[in-house]
Formats: structure tokens, C-alpha cells, sequence
């Protein structure tokens, strides 16, 4: 994420950072969506072909990196080995003061934590739960329904751009998400029927595909650019811990009663993400407003939210 936003500010984009976002996160999920089609498909006649083909796309990816990816926005320095430990307390100290100590990125972390721990969960729980409530062994109904997350979170990716246009603040968006996700992952573990519970947890990837983008351009509008990739990584942290706890807990509580209780007190956890969003909203940041296309408005579109009359990006390289 760090590069990205930096290679754009460095070419003079100064558009809206959600679309550029969902955008690359609908590439991502055409990826996956082809990777799991064409990967059940050679499965079928042998199970090593998918990984030998995954082997050859990324030898391929690495030469074509190699040859024609350049770092754009980023100069590289010096560093000696001697040196490291220094640079490490550097970073420590800049993730603590651009993330922990700043209010809205604080938030942030901690919605992450909340959704994303139950959402690791969820995606590792689905398989066994739907089969069981399917009540037959067909191996096939599982890539059918991984396509389906794909497409769903696709689906809400390219929907960001649209749904914008009815909200002037991206917690607004943030929040019917979070309520949408909360509701749908307590009725995957509340539904009875396969049907039912299939829908509902594609609703649940749905406003995943919503929330990324969007939680990931306002993380990047309050984020000096020096101190971009030492807070991403810190957020990444929080996320990750919050997966490890979740897939301990829920995973433990599967085991002694039910996946369908597993989802149902997951669900329920996301709940502390709403009261979060209400707080990040109170907040009043200029990253929180919509500017520009996205939400229809003529004006000029400020970097991401920013007032329109200072038309500045998140480095020094671009002045008022």
C-alpha cells in the first residue's frame, strides 16, 4: 500500500485514493476467482499440476518485476548493518507516534483487529460448516462457493466508487458496512440450512469488499508519507494479532461446541467495531469527507478528503 500511494503522488495523482484501492483489489479477486476456477480444474486431474503452474506464473512474475518494475516516490538511502538496531528503535518509535498516538489511526487499528480477526476465522471455517449443513461430502461445492467469495468481494469493491456518491463521510460508509457484516456473520452461524447460511456469509465478504478500500484510503489521507510504511505494518500487526487470537478462541470453541457458535460469537465480537466508527466520526477529520467525483460534487477533488483550496498530498513534494 506505502509504494503505491507514493508512486502516485510522485506522477501528480491527486484523485480519490478509494478508486484506485477497490480497483486493485478488483484485479486481485479476478486473480483469485481465475486461480480457484483453473486450480479446481487442473486439481481434477492432478493435484500437483496447480502447484507446478503457480511455480512457472511466479518465475514469470519475478522476471517481468525484475526487468520492468521501478520504485516510483521512494529514495532509497544507505544502510549499514551496524546500523539496523538503530533504524529498528526508529521505526518502533514512529509506528507508536504516527499509529497508537494519533486518535483516528488508532481507531482504525482497532476496528482492524476486531474485523479482521473474525473474518481470518471465518474464511478458514466456511468449508467444513457449509458441507456440514449440506449434509454431503461434494468436494466441488467448495470451489464453487470460494468462486462466489470472489466474486462477491469483487462485487463490493466496484460498488465503493458508487455507493460514495450517498455518503459525504467515509465512516458513514464504514458504518452501514460494519452493521451489514456484524448482522450477516451472526445469521451464518444462526442459519440452519445451507441455502440460507451461503448468502449470508457472501454479504459478509461483500462488505469486506467495501470496507478495504475505503478504510485503506482514509488510513493513508492522516499518514505522514515519511512514516507511510512503518504505521501500514504497524496496522498490519494489530490485524494479524487480532486473527491469531480469533483463530485460537473460535477455533477452540468450535471444537468443544460448534463452527455455527464459532460464528455466531464471532459476529457478535464485530459488534465492538460500530462504537469505534461512532468515535472515528466524532473526530470530524478531513479524511473522513468525500470530495470530487466519488461523491458527486463539481468541485475539484482534494487529495483524498483534504479542503479542496489547499490541494495538497500526503508527501512534500507538492505545495498549496
Amino acid at each position: 500500500e506505502a509504494w503505491l500511494v507514493d508512486a502516485l503522488n510522485s506522477t501528480g495523482y491527486d484523485g480519490p485514493l478509494d478508486r484506485v484501492f477497490a480497483r486493485g483489489s478488483m484485479v486481485t479477486g479476478a486473480a483469485m476467482l481465475a486461480g480457484t476456477v483453473g486450480g479446481g480444474l487442473l486439481g481434477n486431474v492432478d493435484l500437483a499440476l496447480p502447484y507446478l503452474v503457480r511455480t512457472g506464473m511466479l518465475l514469470v512474475v519475478f522476471v517481468v518485476a525484475f526487468f520492468t518494475m521501478r520504485d516510483l516516490g521512494f529514495t532509497p538511502r544507505a544502510l549499514k548493518i551496524s546500523a539496523l538496531p538503530a533504524e529498528m528503535k526508529t521505526v518502533a518509535l514512529a509506528s507508536v507516534a504516527y499509529g497508537w498516538r494519533k486518535e483516528s489511526v488508532r481507531l482504525l487499528m482497532m476496528i482492524s483487529f476486531f474485523q479482521v480477526g473474525f473474518l481470518t476465522w471465518g474464511w478458514h471455517a466456511w468449508q467444513p460448516y457449509f458441507l456440514e449443513l449440506l449434509g454431503q461430502d461434494l468436494v466441488w461445492v467448495t470451489g464453487v462457493i470460494a468462486a462466489l467469495v470472489s466474486v462477491s468481494t469483487i462485487i463490493g469493491n466496484a460498488l465503493v466508487e458508487w455507493l460514495s456518491k450517498f455518503c459525504g463521510k467515509r465512516t458513514t460508509l464504514l458504518l452501514w458496512v460494519a452493521g451489514l457484516q456484524t448482522v450477516a456473520a451472526v445469521g451464518v452461524g444462526l442459519a440452519d440450512s445451507f441455502w440460507l447460511a451461503v448468502p449470508l456469509f457472501l454479504l459478509v465478504t461483500f462488505a469486506m469488499g467495501v470496507t478495504g478500500p475505503t478504510r485503506q484510503a482514509y488510513m493513508h489521507e492522516v499518514i505522514p508519507s515519511d512514516q507511510r510504511a512503518s504505521v501500514i505494518s504497524f496496522d498490519s500487526l494489530f490485524g494479524n494479532g487480532g486473527a491469531v487470537l480469533s483463530q485460537g478462541g473460535l477455533g477452540y470453541l468450535s471444537r468443544v461446541r460448534s463452527v455455527a457458535d464459532g460464528y455466531v460469537l464471532g459476529g457478535i465480537a464485530t459488534v465492538f467495531a460500530l462504537p469505534l466508527l461512532g468515535l472515528l466520526r466524532r473526530l470530524g477529520e478531513p479524511a473522513d469527507v468525500i470530495v470530487g467525483k466519488a461523491c458527486g460534487c463539481r468541485a475539484a477533488s482534494a487529495a483524498q478528503g483534504l479542503p479542496e483550496i489547499n490541494q495538497v498530498d500526503a508527501t512534500k513534494r507538492r505545495a498549496a
